[in-house]
């Protein structure tokens, strides 16, 4: 499960956190009834915001919620989850995407998809993925064409970014598929008049998911020499830190315009819970009070590295570099002996787990809760370090700008 906006339970309450659950199983689960078991790996967590935004605006029914059985990732518990148009919507959206980005890696030969008989099983798997997203996107009226569009665009986009390119053009691509898929979750509630402001903040969400996966992964790009937005345009820090800010400041002036039924969990997760993983890429989080008496205080990114995704690789866009299907950097550093005659070599870390490997350890991370309150786990695919993303959270902030 990747994604930028990761809550801590802490934070959300346990109200919150019950409905923030219902719309992750929801999508899970929706991408397993339609679309079967192995599509429950594109799980992520913006993506479930559809889902959020989709419920968010519409009138309470008794058909929001279904009660789902026993799962390994909830302790063997039974729960209340999410179902309808929004799960449907986000699964769609979530397979097209991932389905898009596997073609990306298979045409780039990246990691053990530069295998052929691999790279044939994986652009299967792909294209099994956009056409099965398409499928349940026109049942919802929703056309994937410009997810996939936007996509291929930004392959060009790419190719053609050089030093002066405005970053901004290089991030268009993703800001119109964001944009898209948030406007429709106001045609699916029946709000017409919310498809603007939602669009808008699509749209700057979009901005936002980009220029985070572009700092996240910015040292390991350099060290691998994979391509990077920053370093492409020459775009400094201070710079896209002021574009991430910016893009905040505008997603929370067009969530006021929108006309929620209950939009607090929209609200914390688009504004406050945004705001922390602007903190988080940038390096700047502050130090959590719940952690104050139960050892050394951690500053900076919680997730340790350049990474900002506790699941392995780097990035927060599910999609984009650092996930399952390839890229991301390696596991850099060597290991040198200490000072005088005949120092004693230190063991090098570990290489990258492969694809079906890093599944399976994935589960065994989720299953045992590591991902959540480990102070330190291995990461499933990259093999780095990473510590619990409850473990140094700023759990105990005050909202300054609202009653959530």
């Amino acid at each position: 499960m990747f994604g930028i906006v990761r809550p801590c339970g802490h934070r959300l309450g346990e109200g919150l956190k019950t409905q923030w659950m219902a719309h992750l199983c929801g999508l899970c689960l929706a991408l397993r009834g339609d679309h079967g078991q192995f599509a429950r790996i594109v799980t992520n967590y913006d993506g479930l915001l559809v889902s959020v935004l989709t419920e968010a605006q519409a009138e309470r029914t008794t058909d929001w919620r279904r009660t789902a059985g026993p799962c390994p990732l909830r302790g063997m518990r039974t729960a209340s989850v999410a179902q309808g148009e929004g799960a449907r919507l986000a699964a769609a959206v979530s397979l097209v995407l991932a389905s898009a980005k596997v073609r990306d890696h298979v045409a780039d030969g990246d990691g053990l998809l530069a295998r052929k008989p691999v790279a044939s099983a994986a652009r299967r798997v792909a294209t099994s993925w956009g056409r099965a997203g398409a499928r349940t996107g026109a049942d919802l009226g929703f056309d994937t064409a410009v997810l996939v569009d936007a996509v291929d665009r930004q392959l060009g986009i790419e190719a053609l970014a050089g030093p002066g390119t405005p970053l901004l053009t290089v991030t268009e691509p993703t800001e119109t598929a964001t944009a898209a898929a948030f406007a429709h979750t106001a045609v699916l509630a029946g709000r017409p008049g919310n498809v603007e402001p939602l669009a808008e903040a699509g749209r700057l969400f979009g901005r936002l998911a980009h220029l985070l996966d572009a700092v996240e992964d910015r040292v390991d790009d350099a060290a691998s020499g994979a391509w990077n937005p920053l370093a492409a345009t020459g775009t400094s820090l201070p710079e896209a830190r002021r574009l991430a800010e910016d893009a905040l400041h505008g997603i929370r002036l067009a969530l006021r315009e929108v006309d929620f039924v209950d939009g607090k969990l929209a609200h914390l997760l688009l504004v406050h819970e945004l705001g922390r993983s602007v903190d988080r890429a940038f390096g700047t989080v502050p130090v959590c009070a719940a952690h104050q008496h139960g050892g050394p205080p951690q500053h900076g990114n919680p997730y340790g590295g350049g990474a900002g995704n506790p699941y392995g690789g780097a990035g927060g866009n599910p999609y984009g570099g650092g996930n399952p299907f390839g890229g991301g950097g390696a596991y850099g550093g060597s290991g040198g002996g200490p000072g005088g005659f005949g120092g004693v070599p230190q063991p090098q870390p570990p290489g990258r787990r492969g694809f079906w490997a890093g599944c399976g350890m994935f589960w065994l991370l989720c299953c045992t809760c590591q991902l959540c309150c480990a102070k330190e786990y291995e990461g499933p695919w990259s093999r780095k370090k990473r510590e619990g993303c409850c473990r140094d959270c700023d759990c105990c902030d005050a909202c300054d700008c609202c009653d959530c």
